[in-house]
């Protein structure tokens, strides 16, 4: 799944009038672009607390990847339709959070989609729409019923033969989490992960305000429309206007609904504000698959959790309980 930063991190601080600064550096960490902030009083202790950070992200990255063939999650997939596999109890509750979130939105997300066959190309090259058969081949070993967890020897299995499981649709945020936890357990009194879009934040800026985040339409994305503070939590826009084809007047977006195999047709953007960045993560690619009216009523049953969906036709559709300042 393709992640567009349609999140602008506006800074409101001068670094005369106060003794915090924010310091930040960019990187490229889990495969994607990941921009750390503190709020600290000399450089010195941002570079260690950034750095501590990038350790962390990167440990996680070790332990989910399934590039990684040394990676538990690279054992359990070669071990897919033959035998469990034990595994670390943090990789094993990520697991079962993703099988939760799978059944809460009907398998709208589900880890187990990169078990899926590549049939739709979104690079120009697609002249003529997969057949039906191909599209229910292409999702015939995806399915969360299929990952057999043992709470009791900490194991993982895939029952299908050629199962994968990945998490490109949780991960980074998962990864955000724990940066902003191991920092916070460090001392550090404020900052922002942000992972791609992927944005966890905590405390508040030198100034003393909030954190804010400028929320920009994909089909005007130059300017933003409205503006929001965050205060100890997590927001995630998922978007695709870019990777998209058209067949006999409907367009189809590359994410893909894991229990269907057809793309994505109704949202270019969601934005999902939670106080995880993991569960956004997850949520706002489920609700781009779920569709519009499906998305907002998941989520007004959610507390602390709200959206912004921008459909196709521009449109902005929000949850109940969120306030937006027009710019």
């Amino acid at each position: 799944m393709k992640k567009h930063l349609f999140l602008i991190v506006i800074l409101l601080y001068s670094t005369q009038l106060f003794s915090q600064q924010i310091h930040r550096k960019t990187l490229k960490l889990m495969g994607s672009r990941f921009d750390i902030s503190v709020v600290a009083n000399d450089t010195l202790k941002a570079s260690i607390y950034i750095n501590l950070a990038i350790e962390e992200i990167t440990r996680i990255e070790k332990l989910i990847s399934s590039w990684d063939p040394n990676s538990q999650t690279s054992e359990i997939i070669r071990n897919a339709g033959i035998q469990p596999v034990k595994v670390d109890k943090e990789l094993f509750d990520l697991i079962e959070r993703a099988i939760a979130i799978s059944k809460l939105t009907d398998g709208a997300f589900d880890i187990s989609y990169a078990s899926m066959d590549k049939i739709w190309k979104f690079d120009g090259s697609m002249k003529t729409m997969p057949s039906e058969k191909e599209i229910e081949e292409s999702v015939a070993k995806v399915g969360y019923n299929n990952i057999i967890l043992d709470k009791e020897k900490q194991t993982v299995f895939l029952k299908l033969k050629g199962m994968k499981i990945g998490f490109g649709a949780i991960g980074k945020g998962y990864a955000a989490d724990k940066a902003k936890a191991l920092l916070i357990s460090e001392g550090v009194v404020a900052g922002i992960i942000n992972a791609s879009g992927d944005m966890n934040t905590w405390g508040k800026q030198p100034n003393g305000d909030d954190w804010k985040v400028a929320i920009t339409n994909p089909l005007n994305k130059n300017n933003a429309f409205a503006l929001l503070p965050i205060s100890n939590s997590a927001v995630v826009t998922s978007g695709d206007y870019e990777k998209y084809v058209n067949f006999n007047g409907k367009r189809y977006s590359h994410i893909i609904d894991p229990r269907t195999g057809y793309p994505a047709t109704e949202i270019i953007s969601v934005s999902v504000f939670a106080p995880k960045a993991e569960l956004a993560d997850a949520l706002a690619t489920s609700i781009f698959v779920m569709g519009t009216e499906i998305g907002l009523n998941r989520i007004n049953q959610l507390k602390n959790i709200e959206c912004i969906i921008i459909d196709s036709k521009g449109l902005i559709h929000t949850s109940n309980n969120i306030n937006i300042n027009k710019i």
